[in-house]
């Protein structure tokens, strides 16, 4: 059997191979992986993966990459919630144009099955905890980028007989996370402040209230969904739905572990951010046995380990904002981080 990974050197992407090819899943099977490095890190995967440097926007390269694969599971994103309200071009173009470049491909190559990795942020504000059944209402572009391409995943492959799952992880942490990009992943954006004495920034009151999933819990279930026989044609959250907590705990537990004060700093709110977003994961537990077995604070030693050990660096803002006004955010305007 051969497995394509996209956005395979990147957090989640490399935690998928990686887990592919341990003596639990492997039994032949071949891991092929895509990335253009823009997030992502060759050193996060093992030698055994088979990695193509390239963008998935490029679907000649794509059908190349797709001879011979039964399964797709796309993990390729650019995944900036918050930054595609200032970046909208950039974001959508990797999220949409990427995905549907991809299912082409898959599709005509005679892909068996693909597993597209999508968002929380397909939910929008609605009331929580969030079920599958509930209809998409994404509130920025990045969400809705999501959810287009979700629509385009079941069209295609439903007309053209390939099957499919959506799996909806959130809030994913752990070691192998970009941990110098501004922009995104809070815990790491804080583990990194902290680690170089500085304090954990928060946007408005901290009282946004989330669940984080620790990334080899999330792994297990999307592989569940690539492999299943019996499992297809489903979408399901992937993570905890206990566990919850606000931003501003998040940043207390962070300092604890790290010897840090909890003198946070508190900046204005960003735009069209969800206040409250946690899933339900009753699916998850009963179609692929997920259960939460690693709770947040170890969670977030194992990172904060991996970061110490990696070396806490400098934010990388060589990401180009599109959109700048008084509405940005001034820790991006004026690089605070």
């Amino acid at each position: 059997m051969k497995i394509l990974v996209t956005g395979a050197a990147g957090f989640l992407g490399s935690h998928i191979c990686n887990e592919l090819l341990t003596q639990k899943w492997y039994n032949g099977v071949e891991v092929v992986g895509v990335d253009n490095l823009s997030g992502g890190d060759i050193s996060n995967l093992q030698e055994k993966t088979i990695l193509e440097v390239c963008d998935c926007c490029d679907y000649n390269k794509m059908l190349e990459v797709m001879k011979g694969v039964d399964i797709v599971i796309h993990a390729a994103a650019n995944p900036h919630e918050g930054l595609s309200v200032f970046s909208p071009h950039h974001i959508t173009k990797n999220i949409f144009d990427a995905s549907v470049s991809v299912i082409t491909a898959a599709i005509s190559s005679g892909v068996q099955r693909f597993v597209f990795c999508s968002s929380m942020a397909r939910y929008g504000e609605q009331t929580t905890p969030f079920t599958e059944d509930m209809t998409p209402a994404p509130v920025d572009p990045y969400g809705i980028a999501k959810v287009a391409a979700e629509k385009v995943l079941e069209t295609l492959a439903d007309v053209h007989g390939m099957e499919w799952n959506i799996a909806v992880p959130h809030n994913i942490i752990g070691p192998n996370q970009n941990y110098t990009d501004p922009y995104r992943n809070v815990a790491s954006i804080m583990i990194n402040r902290n680690l170089r004495k500085l304090p954990s920034i928060i946007y408005g009151d901290g009282q946004q209230v989330r669940c984080f999933s620790y990334v080899g819990e999330c792994v297990e279930a999307i592989i569940k969904l690539a492999l299943d026989r019996e499992v297809v044609r489903e979408i399901v959250n992937i993570g905890p739905d206990s566990g919850e907590i606000t931003i501003e705990n998040l940043a207390d537990i962070i300092a604890e572990e790290t010897g840090m004060s909890n003198d946070h700093v508190f900046i204005d709110p960003r735009p069209q951010e969800v206040f409250h977003a946690t899933c339900s994961s009753n699916k998850a537990r009963s179609l692929l046995g997920y259960e939460q077995k690693v709770d947040l604070r170890q969670a977030l030693k194992e990172t904060i380990d991996w970061i110490k050990a990696s070396g806490p660096k400098e934010f990388d803002y060589s990401f180009d904002l599109e959109i700048v006004n008084e509405k940005t955010p001034r820790t991006w305007r004026e690089k605070l981080m």
